[in-house]
């Protein structure tokens, strides 16, 4: 199975041009896919509605969004009518297999004066795989404070941890009439944390590494797909700066628990995606 996440940057790329298709084009053979700043009604690409735009894009595939941010933006009544218009910011995920379950998990934030400080998230999706159920989340950390994603990364792993415990979106779905959810240990962690390798926030999400035995497998540090497998250096960048192109950055990243590791083989960064500042990071799964 191949899993990938795309920062979209709401469809525009480097040369400015918005273009959803291209991005389609870079998404191409993934089973499982995590988009972020995924937009509606936002006056930089023309009020676009990404996530339909994405399913029509993309009819093999199952979807869920969830705004993690939602302000308005030119709400009005029009003959008689109320007319809700509102910009919304948040994560995708697309899957070949079906989604059972999804829901928002809400990160925690600070009030700021400057620079902009939204709402940001990680849209949670139970995945039916044909290796069994697996959670999928589609993560955008912020993109300004340090100490902020620390308490972000701490949060969302004491929530991906203790799924099994708490119980995801529904348990007791039979006094619905709904069939009763699995409730799989494993997960997946995909996204941009906009957090640069082996910084204090990349540390927290995976442990600190020791300087004998390297960075210990343990059950409540995710693990990094790329530096598992010894394909994240120095030179690696995920980010280009839009103002200038020589300035780069690695800040998105696919993270496992430690029960699927056995199981990787492969990782990668698509440098020759042009449909977003980001570029895509992936990994596969047998």
């Amino acid at each position: 199975m191949k899993f990938l996440s795309y920062n979209i940057q709401y469809g525009v790329g480097l040369d400015g041009r918005f273009d959803p298709e291209r991005i389609a084009a870079s998404l191409e053979g993934a089973d499982v896919i995590a988009l972020q700043e995924v937009t509606r009604n936002f006056h930089r690409n023309g009020q676009a509605d990404l996530p339909a735009i994405f399913r029509d894009l993309m009819p093999q595939y199952f979807s869920t969004f969830w705004p993690a941010c939602e302000i308005d933006a030119g709400s009005a009544i029009e003959n008689g009518r109320a007319i809700d218009r509102r910009f919304q910011f948040g994560n995708m995920i697309l899957s070949r297999f079906p989604i059972a379950a999804t829901r928002l998990i809400p990160l925690p934030r600070t009030r700021t004066i400057s620079p902009m400080n939204l709402q940001r998230g990680a849209t949670e999706a139970l995945v039916i795989t044909p290796s069994g159920p697996l959670r999928v989340y589609s993560v955008h950390l912020d993109h300004a404070n340090p100490d902020e994603r620390i308490a972000q990364i701490a949060y969302l792993k004491e929530k991906a941890l203790s799924y099994p415990r708490e119980g995801g979106a529904m348990t007791g779905g039979g006094d619905f009439g709904l069939t009763e959810l699995p409730h799989p240990e494993d997960f997946v962690l995909m996204g941009d944390f906009n957090m640069e390798p082996e910084g204090v926030e990349y540390r927290t999400m995976t442990g600190t590494r020791d300087a004998y035995y390297g960075r210990s497998l343990r059950l409540e540090n995710p693990v990094d797909t790329l530096a598992h497998l010894g394909r994240l250096t120095p030179e690696s960048y995920s980010w280009i700066n839009p103002s200038d192109h020589q300035k780069r950055m690695h800040l998105d990243y696919c993270f496992l628990s430690a029960g699927l590791v056995p199981r990787l083989r492969h990782a990668w960064i698509d440098l020759d995606a042009a449909g977003s500042d980001h570029l895509p990071v992936g990994f596969e799964l047998d």
